[in-house]
């Protein structure tokens, strides 16, 4: 997609999975393949959420996550 336009590719781990435990890993990939922003849903207490709280990371997943993309981030040449 990338190739084909000068629009900046966004990636939805969180809808993509739609379970919490598989964003982490996929949010991983997409940065590790050049996506240019990622789109994660955070809720603090995810089993009482309006909606979408089986997708959500809790603060604390979402806060350890960050650093670990920015590690690949960096590895693949872009910055978080």
């Amino acid at each position: 997609v990338k190739k084909l336009s000068h629009l900046p590719v966004l990636v939805d781990p969180s809808h993509s999975a739609g379970k919490w435990w598989m964003v982490e890993s996929l949010s991983k990939a997409a940065v590790a393949v050049g996506a240019d922003g990622l789109i994660i849903e955070v809720h603090n207490d995810p089993a009482n959420a309006l909606c979408d709280g089986q997708q959500s990371l809790k603060p604390k997943v979402f806060e350890q996550l960050m650093p670990q993309l920015k590690v690949i981030a960096e590895a693949v040449g872009r910055e978080i």
